[in-house]
This record gives structure tokens, C-alpha cells and sequence, in this order.
């Protein structure tokens, strides 16, 4: 088949690819690319954030991980496996861990009794975002869409994120805002990332990547991308108190997930030829490879 995929954020990206393995003859259409993208933007550390349906996110999650597991020896990836920590007050095990090993531990930091650690792969944009385009045939056409039904091919995949409030007119689109503090490693264990989401107004974790930490966060509904001190100051806070000994903080940043209630990954009831797939929230590097694998199989079941 002969196929448009709108966005190359982490989502459009990876079902171009999965297509593309498939056979099928891909092109690629995004207004923004590479540093402009939210995924740039991302923690990028394998973990359900913010992303429903619950009936569905675990499967997409599990198959994703795998994905990228298998992809971590590959140094210009960018992929490396760490020991997660996620820390929270609740004895029963996450509703996201169906069919991943998670164990009740205590917790490695101060001030937080127990934790469930399980494995997880973290990525680093930088360089998971060019390797994911070096692998696709097709170079991004880099534009605006205004009209999905007016792109060519057999199908069109609408994988543009946030921008799917106004082209698939769904107002159940909304921007989440996310800031990040990057620092250097400091004193901090570069195989561990935590995750502290006792207060889910005031979130934390830490993920480490090769040669700096990335501190968050927040979820924000928000409209603009707006960088605030006093979050960074929180974050640095709650860090401290852990007893993480983070280092120097070298850049501040932000970005809207598109999110949504539930992903929407399925055929366009008015245009069968639209097959939608985004509002991955917090979750697009979880959730990219199982949802691009589903958009590959309704594709088998055309028209």
C-alpha cells in the first residue's frame, strides 16, 4: 500500500518504520521535525504516564518494551536498560505492570518506606529521534496539513499528536505541560531511575541518561510552553529530600503532551482511509511500537 504518515514525533515515526518493514510504501508529512518536536522534549523512560484506555495501554507497553530492549545494543540508539523504582503508598502492584516482573522493595532513597521496581528501558531523544529516520526510506516533508482526507495514498495515519485537536476535530485533545531540568549526574546511580508519585501534584522523578540526569516533573493543562523557576526550584526540592546528590543544572525545558483520556488508534468512521493513532499523554516512547504494530494490522484487514 501506498501510505501518508502525518507527524514524526516518536509515534509517527516508529508506525513509518513499522510500515515500512511491512512493505508498505511510506511517506512522511510533519510541520515540525527533530529538536522541534515534543518527543524531543521527552524524559523518554519506558513508563505508562498518563495514557489510557487500562484495557489496552499494557499490552501496547509490553510489546514496546520489548522492542526497545532489543534495540539497546546498539550504541548509536541510544537505548540503555535501567532498574526502575516507582515509589508509592499502594500494596497492590501498578495497573500497568500486566505482563512485566515488579517486585514490593524498599525504597532507595530517604523518606520513602517501599517501592515497586521492575525494569525499564530509558531512551535519549538526541539520538533515538535521527536513528529512528536513518532507517526510514522515506525523508519528512516537512509542512503544514490542514486536511488529512486531502493527503495522498491508499491511507493516511494521523499520528500528529497535539495538532490532532484541529485535524481530526477532536476536541478531546489537550496540551499537558511537562518541564524538565537536565543536570549533571552528580553523585546519583546512572543505572536507577525513580519515580515519586505519591502527591500527583507534585510528581517527581529522575532518569538518568549516559552523561547527565533528566529532573521532573509536572502535568499542567496548558495551551503555551512557558519555562517556570519555581517548578524547577520544587523539582530540585523534592530531589534533595530523597537524598539524591543531583549535580549542576545545565538547561531548563518544557513541551505540551498531547494528551488525551484514551489513545485513539483506529479506521475514521466518516473516511475509512484516515486511520487515527495519538493523545499517547506522557507515554509516546511507551506506547510507540505496540500502537504502530495495531496500526500495521487494521492496514491488513483493508479495506
Amino acid at each position: 500500500m501506498d501510505i501518508t504518515v502525518v507527524g514524526a514525533g516518536v509515534i509517527g515515526l516508529t508506525t513509518a518504520l513499522t510500515l515500512e518493514e511491512r512493505g508498505h510504501t511510506v511517506r512522511i508529512v510533519a510541520a515540525a521535525t527533530g529538536e522541534a518536536t515534543t518527543s524531543a522534549v521527552a524524559g523518554a523512560i519506558w513508563f505508562p504516564y498518563k495514557c489510557g484506555p487500562a484495557a489496552k495501554v499494557p499490552a501496547w507497553a509490553v510489546r514496546t518494551r520489548a522492542w526497545l530492549e532489543s534495540l539497546a545494543g546498539d550504541p548509536e540508539a541510544g537505548i540503555d536498560v535501567l532498574t526502575g523504582y516507582e515509589i508509592s503508598r499502594d500494596d497492590e502492584p501498578p495497573w500497568w505492570a500486566a505482563g512485566i516482573a515488579v517486585e514490593r522493595v524498599p525504597a532507595p532513597v530517604t523518606g520513602a518506606p517501599m517501592a515497586w521496581r521492575y525494569t525499564a528501558p530509558r531512551v535519549e531523544p538526541a539520538r533515538f529521534l535521527p536513528w529512528l529516520a536513518r532507517r526510514i526510506r522515506a525523508p519528512v516533508e516537512q509542512r503544514t496539513v490542514a486536511d488529512l482526507a486531502a493527503e495522498p495514498g491508499d491511507a493516511v495515519i494521523n499520528c500528529s499528536g497535539l495538532g490532532a485537536r484541529t485535524l481530526a476535530e477532536d476536541p478531546a485533545v489537550s496540551g499537558l505541560l511537562g518541564q524538565i531540568a537536565i543536570a549533571l549526574p552528580g553523585g546519583v546511580d546512572r543505572g536507577v531511575t525513580i519515580t515519586d508519585d505519591r502527591d500527583p501534584d507534585a510528581i517527581f522523578y529522575v532518569i538518568p541518561r549516559r552523561d547527565e540526569l533528566v529532573l521532573g516533573g509536572c502535568a499542567i493543562p496548558a495551551t503555551e510552553i512557558a519555562l517556570d523557576p519555581d517548578r524547577t526550584a520544587r523539582i530540585l526540592a523534592q530531589a534533595r529530600a530523597l537524598g539524591l546528590p543531583v549535580g549542576t543544572i545545565r538547561l531548563e525545558r518544557a513541551g505540551l503532551r498531547p494528551y488525551r483520556a484514551e489513545v485513539r488508534l483506529e479506521r475514521d468512521p466518516l473516511v475509512p482511509r484516515i486511520v487515527h493513532s495519538y493523545g499517547h499523554g506522557g507515554a509516546g516512547f511507551t506506547l510507540s511500537r505496540g500502537c504502530a504494530e495495531d496500526v500495521a494490522q487494521i492496514l491488513m484487514t483493508w479495506p
